[in-house]
């Protein structure tokens, strides 16, 4: 089933864009978005082609697709190996020792035909299967035989059977305590008195309880040991991570003192590059205080072969390795084809025909030149198939005929079987009462068995006696019997349950506060080692700053006050300079530009005044009585019409306007008019209601008086 995201609006809050008010909500919704006639499997390139090809031999009869062909997978040769079934490990859980596993049946194997092409599949595989052939380091358990327990003994060894490889074996001294102690408690078990003889009933219980007293003993000191030892790896623990936490800190301190070193021995490089620099100028300052221009001494140059013309730097713009390529070799035979083809003709043939065999091609090495592990696991495989098919192919040979006379050599003779002799009948008497007693033993055992296992199977017993109840009443008893037990039942898994929860409870409050306090205890110890680190390099470097801060407060003070000295002397000289130029340009440029504008003005009035002089003048003479007359008429023009055009287009103006301040008039005074009305006949009213008051005030202080 596939879900996916469905936006369901909010209707109150459809158009709000604040966050706590969201326009929609996510759904989740089993809709598939995808229509059902599309396919949804995804198939490969290989897959698509193979499948066109299948549908086309469908339809057209005539197109033969290929058989496809597999890799032989090589079940009964080298790979034989990776069809075994899965090793069985004996005795996984605890059994007990009269158990004995049948033998498993096993069909012979048979080999295919060398004829066919394909070997046969078959109907039924096996996951893995165990091997009797070899015992690598590929096989997860050791081989163990099959064994056969006999019926009226109980071998030692067949008490570690719960032993396995990684688990117990090979066995340490742990395991060694394991079995001498089980070997005690063997010998213990049998001084105890017999359990039909009542009378030493009483020292039976006293030695089975000092027993168990000393086997709670021992068991409180294997968890006090244990405890310890978890105790030592977990201060192991804590020391290995201080150190790791340690060198993490040491690692940043000096990441950080080696970047602070760079910093500082590029900054002294640059302030001695510019020393450097500085000096150079002031020697060459002193050497020509002066400031004279001296000639080139020419043979002093070449004659020094220090100087500028034989070592010449760089600084100066000067390169000596520029024109380097001026030295290079320049030979015939190795700048051009001829003189290659040349050379080549003197060679002897072994150098430009070389003869090299092959080397032959060897088993996969690393770099260091050993062995893969892949490459050695093939090889032992390799030669583990060939042997099983030298094996398997081996023909039997012929016995040849014995050319010499050979000593056979005789077997060793049997030991004799033991017997038991015995010297009277009472004596037989005694072995039968004992062997009837064994016998006694092992029915009450089997008896015992029987009565434990109908203990433990009760409820299915009784559950099949009510199944098969015929009157009323054995029904009724059964099913009251049956509520009964169920309910005791409920009430110890209860119980068990309570009792489980609380121990669980407590395991973990314990586990939480030791945790806690070692937790707590650790980073406080990392805490005070760190705060007193930090304290020592806080102390070491407030005392280099203030050493530095005393060196340099000083240097600074001597500098500071050299400079206020240099600064003052040039302001002043500067200021001297230029209040000098400032007032020699201002009286120049005053002086200047007043005799300028002088010149300039009475030029241009002199000018002007000749010319109006001249056109007067002239027009005076010219002049008749009616062009005077006319230039009277058009300076009264000039005055009047433009004054009566402006007073016309006012009015024409005001006018066009009028309507709409009418209009405008109207509105306004319609609603002022209906407010004042309404006013006025508000204030009438209430001048009413005022002398109604008035007067009603006054008749009651006269009937009152």
């Amino acid at each position: 089933m596939i879900f996916c995201t469905r936006k369901v609006p909010r209707f109150r809050t459809m158009f709000s864009n604040l966050i706590h008010y969201p326009r929609y909500s996510l759904y989740w919704s089993k809709a598939d978005p995808v229509p059902p006639f599309i396919r949804q499997e995804w198939k490969r390139h290989e897959e698509k082609h193979r499948e066109a090809l299948w549908h086309l031999a469908i339809t057209d009869t005539s197109f033969q697709m290929a058989k496809e062909v597999y890799a032989d997978p090589e079940v009964t040769g080298k790979n034989r190996y990776k069809y075994f079934e899965r090793p069985f490990l004996p005795f996984h859980q605890q059994m007990p020792l009269n158990v004995v596993f049948a033998a498993t049946k096993t069909e012979p194997y048979t080999f295919p035909t060398t004829s066919a092409k394909y070997p046969s599949i078959p109907s039924k595989c096996t996951v893995g299967t165990q091997t009797d052939y070899r015992d690598a380091e590929v096989q997860t358990d050791p081989y163990s035989p099959e064994y056969v327990v006999c019926q009226e003994s109980i071998p030692e060894l067949l008490t570690l059977a719960t032993l396995t490889w990684g688990r117990g074996l090979p066995a340490g001294q742990a395991e060694v305590e394991m079995i001498e102690r089980a070997r005690e408690k063997r010998a213990w078990e049998a001084t105890l008195p017999c359990l039909s003889d009542t009378s030493q009933f009483e020292k039976r219980r006293r030695m089975m309880n000092a027993m168990e007293r000393k086997e709670w003993a021992f068991r409180e000191q294997e968890i006090e040991k244990l405890q310890e030892i978890r105790l030592e790896v977990l201060k192991e623990l804590l020391k290995k991570r201080d150190e790791n936490q340690n060198e993490v800190n040491m690692k940043h301190l000096n990441a950080q003192w080696s970047k602070l070193q760079e910093a500082k021995e590029a900054k002294l490089a640059q302030i001695q590059h510019r020393h450097v620099s500085a000096i150079r100028k002031l020697v060459g300052k002193g050497k020509n205080i002066e400031g004279k221009l001296e000639r080139r001494n020419i043979i002093k140059d070449y004659s020094d072969y220090a100087s500028q013309v034989y070592g010449p730097l760089s600084r100066l713009g000067r390169f000596p390795d520029n024109n380097s390529e001026d030295f290079v070799v320049k030979n015939h035979y190795l700048n051009t084809y001829e003189g290659l083809v040349e050379l080549e003709s003197c060679l002897p043939d072994f150098v430009t025909q070389p003869r090299i065999r092959p080397p032959k091609p060897k088993v996969t090495n690393t770099k260091a030149g050993f062995l893969k592990r892949a490459a050695r696991m093939e090889h032992e495989l390799a030669e583990v198939h060939k042997a099983i098919l030298d094996k398997k192919n081996k023909v039997l040979e012929p016995k040849k005929l014995l050319r010499f006379l050979q000593r056979k050599s005789l077997p060793q003779p049997r030991l004799p079987t033991p017997t038991l002799e015995m010297s009277s009948n009472e004596e037989e008497d005694i072995e039968m009462a004992v062997i009837y007693l064994q016998k006694l033993l092992r029915g009450r055992v089997v008896q015992n068995t029987m009565f434990e296992g109908k203990e433990k199977r009760l409820e299915l017993i009784q559950e099949l006696r009510t199944s098969h109840a015929l009157q009323e009443d054995d029904r009724l008893l059964k099913k009251a019997e049956k509520q009964v037990t169920l309910a005791l039942q409920r009430q110890r898994n209860l119980h068990e349950h309570k009792v489980s929860l609380v121990e669980n409870h407590l395991a973990g409050l314990e586990g939480r506060v030791l945790a806690d306090m070692f937790d707590f205890l650790s980073k406080e110890l990392v805490r005070l080692q760190e705060e007193r680190r930090i304290h020592a390099f806080a102390m070491l470097a407030e005392r280099q700053r203030r050493m530095r801060e005393a060196e340099e407060s000083g240097r600074r003070q001597v500098e500071q006050r050299r400079l206020r000295e240099e600064d003052q002397i040039f302001k002043e000289v500067v200021k001297v300079h230029q209040s000098t130029v400032t007032s020699y340009l201002e009286d120049i440029i005053l002086n200047t530009e007043e005799n300028t504008a002088e010149e300039q003005a009475r030029a241009e009035i002199e000018k002007m005044a000749e010319e109006i002089n001249d056109i007067a003048y002239e027009m005076e003479s010219r002049r008749t009585q009616l062009q005077s007359e006319e230039i009277v008429a058009e300076l009264v023009y000039s005055f009047l019409i433009p004054e009566v055009q402006k007073d016309f287009v006012k009015e024409k103006v005001r006018n066009a306007q009028q309507k709409h301040i009418l209009a405008a008039h109207q509105i306004i005074h319609r609603h002022t008019e209906a407010m004042l009305k309404k006013n006025f006949v508000e204030q009438q009213q209430d001048e009413v209601s005022d002398i109604d008051q008035l007067l009603e005030e006054e008749t009651q202080n006269e009937k009152n008086n």
